[in-house]
């Protein structure tokens, strides 16, 4: 008879640990588990940039997701941007893509999909994927693209820019361009 309580006691025992543990198991993971929402969403957004009541950028979005609760936080744009850059003198700089993603503690913005700059100047720019530094005021790619301007079209594949095209390096660039000012 003291056999059969010590098995039903050492059983007993076996499962309570087994279901104490399963309870623990599924804290810990619901603790390491979370769900990937967006913290804030909006759509029709049109966002203005003002720097000491000047106003420096204009984004407009069909859609913006924010993850700011994330260890890394990013925005989100899935349904593309339309963006116009303003320097002192109000010239604009239009940037266009199908999709955006900007991270606010390193200022870069990754922009995809047929993404189009075009300046007062007539200057234009076409690739498929953008970076751009906005602490720098820089636009920069390794992919392939295609520059036209007044003075000529000119294709490659990497470059980088100032967001006023007044500096402009090329990679593994053809077409015709015309030096001459």
């Amino acid at each position: 008879m003291k056999k059969n309580r010590y098995n039903f006691l050492v059983v007993g025992v076996f499962f309570g640990l087994f279901l104490g543990c399963e309870s623990n198991f599924k804290d810990i993971h619901k603790d390491n588990f979370s769900d990937f929402v967006p913290s804030n969403n909006a759509d029709e957004v049109n966002l203005k940039y003002t720097d000491s009541g000047r106003i420096t950028g204009i984004l407009v979005s069909k859609k913006m997701l924010d993850y700011a609760a994330v260890d890394f936080p990013f925005t989100e744009f899935p349904k593309g941007v339309h963006v116009t850059l303003f320097d002192k003198n109000t010239k604009k700089t239009v940037v266009t893509s199908n999709y955006a993603v900007s991270y606010p503690q390193t200022g870069i913005i990754d922009l995809k999909g047929k993404v189009k700059i075009v300046s007062d100047q007539g200057q234009i720019l076409e690739t498929q994927q953008l970076y751009f530094d906005q602490m720098n005021g820089w636009f920069f790619t390794e992919r392939k693209y295609k520059f036209s301007s007044p003075k000529g079209v000119s294709n490659g594949q990497g470059i980088d820019f100032s967001k006023d095209f007044k500096v402009i390096n090329s990679q593994r660039i053809t077409g015709e361009v015309d030096s001459a000012d």
